[in-house]
């Protein structure tokens, strides 16, 4: 069996499609799992509809408030082998549990597997980062190649993966996530050292709409990502290194003002001749002369990807880009 757990907050008038998608899988072991988190719309109400319709569906009061304790208030009543979740605005593609969980069945224990997505819009035309974000991580996703680009952006695809139940728990799932969760949950699988399997196919279909979540909500915002990438580079990469950042332009300030809010050591470089030298919030920038010292050093990349090249003498660095 699958569990399949669905927080929900005000999703009308996209819920009905959304559960219909989920009901109308090919494969049909599933266990719903539905979480109220305080709706004030309607979507209770055809919740409890649906349940009347099919016995797969169960419906749960969040123990907590938000998306994070919604998850975890599902998954202490989840009971299936392999485990996933699904946002309450987006649609499944008829075969993606089936898909996912054959991929877990054959390459077993210690995967997680995944698939390609797609945004749509019933009411306006897709906006171009969107839908370059989507082929991006497609292209990540038919290589299995996610979590090359990790701390680039969340590169697992948000609510299409599956795991084996066993490993969802080992890691400790949803447990101790901080916003944005898909992002944090990506990194906890990375460094769990999951292995990645994939589908080509399309499998899930996150739709665009003016009051999705990740638009409105303050804790999706860009710089809620930075603070995220740091913590775990602090955590699992930074080793015995000088601790560099390139790039003082937005990006890189937005990455300098962190750090130093943390009190965290680190040399600024930069390639623009007109701020080398100078002081950014007291920081002197310096030329990109440092990248030659032979110290073992671990780069941010705080540059677009665009004009960033990677020097070819690599021997004492290790570069990491964020964007």
């Amino acid at each position: 069996m699958v569990s399949i757990i669905i927080p929900f907050k005000n999703p009308m008038p996209y819920f009905e499609d959304c559960l219909k998608s989920v009901i109308n899988q090919t494969y049909v072991k599933l266990q719903i799992i539905l979480v109220n988190d305080s709706s004030e719309d309607q979507s209770l109400e055809l919740a409890k509809k649906m349940r009347e319709k099919d016995s797969r569906i169960e419906i749960l009061k969040n123990n907590g408030k938000g998306i994070i304790d919604a998850l975890n208030t599902g998954l202490e009543m989840s009971k299936g082998k392999f485990i996933t979740r699904m946002d309450a605005d987006d649609i499944m593609c008829p075969e993606k549990i089936k898909i996912l969980r054959d991929l877990l069945i054959k390459n077993g224990n210690k995967y997680l597997s995944t698939g390609c997505v797609s945004y749509f819009s019933s009411n306006k035309k897709m906006g171009d980062g969107y839908l370059k974000y989507a082929k991006w991580l497609n292209q990540l996703t038919i290589r299995c190649q996610n979590f090359k680009d990790i701390y680039k952006e969340c590169s697992i695809p948000s609510s299409c993966w599956m795991m084996h139940m066993k490993d969802f728990n080992e890691i400790n799932g949803f447990k101790n996530l901080t916003y944005p969760e898909d992002y944090d949950f990506a990194f906890k699988t990375y460094y769990s050292k999951l292995k990645l399997v994939s589908s080509n196919e399309v499998l899930h279909m996150w739709r665009d709409h003016p009051k999705r979540t990740s638009r409105i909500s303050s804790v999706y915002k860009y710089e809620n990502f930075i603070p995220l990438k740091i913590n775990y580079l602090l955590k699992y990469e930074l080793k015995k290194e000088q601790l560099i950042l390139w790039g003082a332009g937005r990006k890189g300030k937005k990455i300098a003002k962190y750090l130093l809010e943390k009190s965290i050591s680190f040399i600024w470089i930069s390639n623009n001749s007109k701020k080398i030298g100078h002081l950014i919030y007291n920081v002197e920038i310096q030329s990109e002369e440092y990248l030659n010292l032979k110290i073992k050093k671990l780069i941010i990349c705080g540059i677009s990807e665009k004009i960033f090249e990677v020097p070819s003498n690599t021997k004492f660095n290790r570069f990491i880009n964020f964007f």
